[in-house]
């Protein structure tokens, strides 16, 4: 049975896995509590796709001592064999006797497994549903679901809905404070979706770049993926020049990090595109694939989240067939007129037929104001 104690470990739990908010993914974000007696006893969360799980790095916080103890985990514990060895083979190695589980795992190939497994075992295993541990596992959630990413838009206008002036000036509607927080999303995001507009108008760097987001030294770098019919991406374009993890400069712990590989850059042609930087990977989709298509290759790739940042066409696409799970809209107190440009272009010609949402918050940012909207119909697929 479920006690007010449990749940509030369990939260607990959720709140370490938050710590992998921006260093996770490919993977679910995981904490992990290990308590005996009402005391805790080791901490640990999911820092890394391909690292340790929390479940291994809570009971190495522990020093192994969880014998007769309760482990809250805000997933089920996986029973496979990946890049690390079985969750629940460790736990029932150290002895534990129960596991809390916020949230079952949709895997197929841990699905109830991780937890069967401990009751074959004599582990008690419990199961109660927190809310907080499925929102933070959204992307993770649908991809294994409906093979398919959260997508999340972004963008940024004025108070009467426009995003440039009529000759593409955008620099800078919202404000400093704005474009910081928007720097959030792109942390978070597996992947950024952009056109080759975008890129031939902005020459935008795409990068995470505030130290807040660094883990053990190092920021990571979501993939870029371009939308780019007939690769006219050009090889000097400033995307490619980030790495796919940046070494932060200034932390206190005086982390110094090698410097990895480039980022990759994903280029969504029709064909070939032999002017392509040496850094970029073309991904033949014909035209007529459409963006469902993009959607299923990234979520082939583990992007969990995706984030659009990209002009008002390709935005108006995403929002028009129902490719969208969350728009974070900034908006600055100002009016740009008749003559600027839409933040998202697409027709409606009846009042029925608008792009309908719920409202999810709304905030202060600065001068800004920040609306976060929730699809009120699932991603299309």
């Amino acid at each position: 049975m479920i006690g007010d104690a449990d749940r509030l470990f369990l939260r607990r739990a959720v709140e370490l896995a938050t710590r992998g908010l921006y260093s996770v993914s490919g993977n679910p974000r995981v904490g992990c509590l290990i308590v005996r007696d009402g005391e805790v006893l080791g901490r640990g969360w999911h820092q890394r796709a391909g690292g340790p799980h929390a479940e291994e790095n809570a009971l190495r916080d522990a020093g192994g001592d969880a014998r007769g103890a309760t482990v809250y985990v805000s997933l089920e514990p996986c029973s496979h064999t990946g890049r690390q060895p079985p969750c629940v083979d460790a736990l029932i190695r150290h002895g534990v006797a129960r596991v809390v589980v916020a949230l079952g795992d949709p895997d197929p190939r841990v699905s109830g497994r991780g937890c069967q497994a401990l009751r074959d075992a004599g582990v008690r295993v419990e199961v109660a549903e927190v809310a907080c541990a499925a929102d933070l596992n959204a992307g993770y959630l649908q991809r294994m679901r409906r093979g398919l990413p959260f997508v999340r838009v972004k963008v940024a206008a004025s108070l009467d809905g426009r995003a440039a002036m009529a000759g593409g000036e955008s620099q800078w509607i919202t404000s400093p404070e704005a474009r910081s927080d928007a720097q959030h999303w792109r942390a978070r995001s597996s992947a950024i979706v952009t056109g080759v507009g975008t890129v031939l108008a902005d020459d935008p760097a795409l990068t995470v770049r505030e130290e807040r987001f660094a883990v053990d030294g190092l920021v990571r770098q979501p993939l870029v993926a371009i939308l780019d019919r007939r690769g006219r991406t050009p090889r000097t374009a400033r995307l490619f020049a980030a790495e796919a993890e940046t070494p932060a400069d200034g932390l206190s712990d005086g982390t110094q990090a090698q410097r990895p590989a480039q980022r990759k850059v994903l280029l969504f042609c029709d064909g070939e595109a032999p002017e392509a930087h040496p850094n970029a990977e073309v991904a033949r989709t014909p035209a007529a694939a459409g963006l469902g298509e993009v959607l299923r290759r990234l979520a082939s790739r583990a992007c969990d989240e995706v984030l659009v940042e990209a002009g008002p066409t390709l935005t108006g696409a995403f929002f028009s067939e129902g490719l969208w799970d969350e728009a974070v809209i900034y908006l600055a107190p100002k009016l740009l007129g008749t003559r600027s440009l839409p933040l998202a272009r697409f027709a409606v010609d009846r009042l029925a037929d608008s792009l309908t949402a719920r409202v999810h918050a709304v905030d202060p940012i600065g001068p800004d104001i920040r609306v976060v909207l929730r699809s009120a119909q699932p991603q299309a697929s």
